[in-house]
């Protein structure tokens, strides 16, 4: 098996459970200017940056999609998520935090990358107590904001690996609950390509996709990739 430098993965369905109120905050706040939402268009659009997804819901929809509603909507969406997760934080999800601790711990260093902005990212870490830097528990974090385009495209992986400094794209494993973040990992060139079941897609919607393989959860990628691990799922 290629010998993995770097493990790349998505935020909410992912490693974190915030209780499908990403999926919420985003029909809500496209559904605000009277434009239906379909649950298919809905799923089709997760994992991709929030502004991007917003736009093309609202085209969808039969909506014009112009900048100004765009950037309300967009608005809106961040305020139904802050409400949303102070009422139910986000919690990782079952045995995420051994995983990734087992993979540091071997030399793997971890990245997450996420569809949202740095501003709904960084304290929706800070709650968890994750960080980057000394004493932290992640190597790096990528917004869609600091890239030129967010999921499908692969310019968030390929930031992670410039922040981690990892050279060859072959050593590089990404993970994902969205068919988003497969495209993302396939475009991108890794050598492993995972999806994991605890968003909305199970194992047979990824068996039509490029991915590699899936998972039921990024706790089984240690095992995954062979390592002698020590990770609890409660």
């Amino acid at each position: 098996m290629t010998t993995i430098e770097l493990a790349v993965f998505d935020m909410a369905g992912t490693t974190l459970d915030e209780h499908g109120d990403v999926y919420r905050a985003l029909r809500q706040s496209v559904e605000s200017t009277g434009t239906e939402v379909t649950a298919e268009n809905l799923q089709t659009w997760m994992g991709a940056d929030k502004v991007e997804a917003i736009r093309s819901l609202l085209r969808l929809g039969g909506h014009a999609g112009d900048a100004e509603t765009v950037d309300r909507c967009f608005d809106l969406f961040r305020q139904l998520l802050r409400q949303f997760y102070a009422q139910n934080p986000p919690v990782p999800l079952p045995g995420v935090v051994d995983a990734l601790r087992v993979l540091r711990e071997t030399g793997i260093k971890v990245a997450l990358t996420t569809g949202f902005s740095r501003d709904v990212a960084d304290p929706l870490l800070a709650g968890l107590g994750w960080a980057t830097g000394e004493g932290g528990n992640l190597d790096a974090v990528v917004c869609s904001d600091e890239v030129a385009a967010g999921r499908p495209y692969p310019y968030m992986i390929h930031r992670a690996m410039e922040r981690t400094g990892t050279e060859d794209v072959s050593s590089v494993l990404v993970a994902g609950d969205t068919m988003v973040d497969i495209q993302a990992g396939v475009a991108s060139g890794a050598s492993i390509v995972l999806g994991v079941h605890t968003g909305a897609l199970e194992a047979d919607d990824f068996a039509s996709t490029a991915a590699t393989a899936s998972l039921p959860s990024v706790a089984e990628v240690p095992a995954h990739l062979g390592l002698d691990t020590a990770v609890t799922v409660s």
